[in-house]
């Protein structure tokens, strides 16, 4: 396992050794995640040419700030995501970089790509969260709003399991295990999915970097309708949707992961 790294923002790189890479990806995790999860997928985007640097979103996985679950707005992410992608320019100037994002994360990587067209060759959005799939206890609507107001931090259960994100059960165990798995967020940090998707379909309309969705058949914490009905109004020409009907949510870490990687190796290459 390649060790996290930074001072400003914490990261983990995957590096190809002395050939000169095809392009970079720069990996963003979904919601509860962090960057240990993108092991195997770094690995084998490693081992055909890519190197790639994932980014620990601050309130999550091991980054420093309290409490965890909580940040202030997506910006905050967007900055980093921003600062890593100069980084990746400083260590390999001139080469292509490609946005990759899951769940959550997916959500950030259409946002920023439509945002910010020049800084990427092209995005990969695994189980895109354009609409959430979960379901929250009747208490967390009641006190949303009051609590927003008055109390942004306060914590509320995130309603997913490992064995809801994967059917690998070695894995699910390792996720259990890992005490940088987190299954709370605070209400700030959920109502900052709201303005975000929110303009997804405005952005969708003007939207022009290549960009490939994978959608798993089987989704228990995102709506997959709202994922196939948005690539419907992507703008891009070049634009892909690949659907995986046995599969769980986080592709990258589920059974048959493999065929999922290949796919977005093959994506990649024809774009290189």
């Amino acid at each position: 396992m390649t060790e996290l790294q930074g001072t400003d923002f914490l990261f983990r790189r995957w590096l190809t050794g002395p050939a000169s890479p095809k392009a970079v990806f720069l990996l963003v995790h979904g919601l509860g995640a962090h960057t240990a999860r993108w092991e195997f997928l770094a690995g084998h985007l490693a081992a055909n040419g890519y190197p790639s640097y994932a980014l620990e979103l601050r309130g999550l996985g091991r980054t420093p700030e309290r409490p965890r679950g909580h940040v202030d707005s997506f910006k905050v992410w967007d900055r980093d995501i921003l600062a890593m992608r100069e980084m990746i320019e400083r260590d390999f100037p001139g080469k292509k970089v490609f946005l990759l994002g899951e769940s959550m994360g997916g959500l950030i990587g259409f946002d920023l790509a439509g945002r910010y067209a020049g800084k990427f060759a092209g995005a990969v959005l695994i189980s895109p969260a354009f609409k959430n799939g979960m379901k929250f206890p009747l208490t967390v609507y009641v006190k949303f709003v009051p609590f927003l107001l008055f109390n942004p931090t306060h914590m509320v259960d995130v309603p997913f399991t490992s064995e809801t994100a994967t059917r690998d059960p070695r894995y699910a165990a390792v996720m259990d295990a890992n005490p940088d798995e987190l299954r709370v967020a605070s209400l700030k940090l959920l109502a900052g999915f709201f303005p975000v998707q929110a303009r997804a379909g405005r952005l969708a309309k003007k939207y022009t970097v290549p960009t490939l969705f994978l959608i798993p058949g089987i989704d228990h914490l995102i709506d997959g309708k709202a994922s196939r009905k948005l690539f419907k109004k992507v703008a891009a020409p070049d634009k892909t949707l690949i659907e995986y009907p046995e599969m769980f949510h986080a592709l990258s870490i589920d059974l048959d992961r493999e065929k999922v990687f290949r796919d977005i190796v093959d994506w990649a290459g024809q774009r290189v």
